[in-house]
């Protein structure tokens, strides 16, 4: 088997290299050597392209850089002698990450996590594995919160909302690598999404399967990304959306509108938007379950003879009624099927008033003449004031 160059000679840099170092060597050379920027010499590129991926993948992760650094390209096979503390080949256990993922940072002791699934077998729960990160995902869902008036929850409304969201890059049509090129299979992990490592833990040399930091889990690498979107196949934007608020719903409600979400990856059916309804408060009407309350004010004469009132609806229409004589205030009256439509049926609550009965604060000479003659018909006196129990 030919021997491996070593990972700072392919890159061209030195062992004291930067982050940022590394990253600009490794991009310059994956643009040189990328398969399709050389179409006849393409085997030899492609080799030299996944030997680049490979050299960066291990350098630009701290943990694997220092076990390079430490031990090369072989790695610490002898470490804690032949067998191991379980009896396994030089200390090494593979298992796939899941989950005691609660247990995470042990410092130098590894993740507890990953020692636990080797054990186990894995079948703990936990992350997802790398073919549902490469498969398709929906996209997220977003929230946002409306208000409207009382009237416009009375009767629906059609409203138009801005809102932000990423959108499918036009340009490279989602794929987010330049147009004319396309991703290619990463070289790393060869597709899979995932590269395996060695860990020291107080337990030995533990081998572990993690997703890929070359192509961060979808098996696919990006050498000449598009323009517009810097690779992501998406771009945000701030699209206006119409909304139809059905008549009768409710503060803090929320409607739904399917596929009006973030984008989804890899195919993925698209999130939904989730818009909850604030309803502002009314100077005359409230709402209870779907009735509609209102207070009515009525002179002392129209209490006494009764009357025929002209009752406001919340849609802006009056409807006649008729109070009775010797209405006492505090009285409520239902008007049948005038409330808040049901969003679920074709029922509908009522319209319930109350009349308050207004005292005159002001009376003309001639008033004050006539209700005294009332009174006197009426066989009416102030009342006595009666001396207390003390005095």
């Amino acid at each position: 088997m030919a021997q491996k160059r070593d990972y700072y000679e392919v890159l061209g840099v030195n062992k004291t290299a930067t982050d940022d170092e590394l990253k600009k060597a490794y991009r310059k050379l994956a643009k040189k050597y990328h398969p399709d920027a050389n179409p006849d010499n393409k085997e030899e590129a492609e080799a030299k392209f996944k030997e680049v991926n490979e050299a960066y993948e291990n350098l630009s992760d701290p943990q694997k850089r220092r076990m390079y650094d430490q031990f090369g390209h072989n790695g610490p096979q002898g470490f804690n002698g032949a067998g191991g503390p379980f009896g396994g080949q030089g200390g090494y256990y593979s298992y796939s990450s899941s989950g005691f993922d609660g247990f995470g940072d042990f410092g130098d002791f590894g993740d507890l996590g990953d020692i636990f699934s080797s054990i186990f077998g894995g079948g703990f729960g936990g992350r997802t594995s790398s073919s549902k990160q490469r498969g398709p995902r929906k996209g997220a869902d977003l929230n946002v919160r409306m208000e409207i008036t009382f009237e416009q929850s009375f009767l629906g409304v059609q409203k138009e909302i801005v809102i932000t969201r990423d959108e499918q890059c036009n340009h490279c049509h989602g794929t987010g690598a330049k147009p004319g090129t396309s991703p290619i299979k990463c070289p790393t992990c060869h597709g899979t999404g995932q590269v395996t490592g060695v860990q020291n833990t107080i337990l030995g040399q533990v081998q572990t399967t993690r997703t890929c930091t070359n192509c961060r889990g979808t098996g696919e690498v990006i050498s000449e990304p598009c323009e517009v979107c810097n690779g992501k196949g998406k771009v945000r934007k701030q699209p206006k959306i119409k909304v139809k608020i059905p008549a009768g719903i409710d503060d803090n409600q929320t409607v739904v509108l399917r596929g009006e979400g973030e984008p989804g990856e890899k195919g993925g059916a698209k999130g939904d938007l989730y818009i909850t309804v604030k309803i502002k408060r009314h100077s005359i009407f409230t709402r209870k379950g779907n009735n509609v309350l209102c207070d009515v004010p009525i002179t002392i004469t129209q209490a006494t003879l009764g009357s025929e009132l002209e009752i406001p609806m919340v849609d802006g229409s009056k409807e006649k009624y008729k109070i009775p004589e010797a209405t006492q205030t505090g009285t409520k009256f239902t008007i049948r099927n005038k409330g808040f439509k049901s969003i679920n049926s074709n029922s509908a609550g009522d319209f319930i008033f109350t009349v308050n009965v207004q005292t005159p604060k002001k009376l003309t000479k001639e008033q004050r003449e006539l209700l005294v003659q009332l009174a006197k018909t009426m066989n009416e006196q102030p009342p006595i004031k009666k001396r207390g129990l003390f005095g």
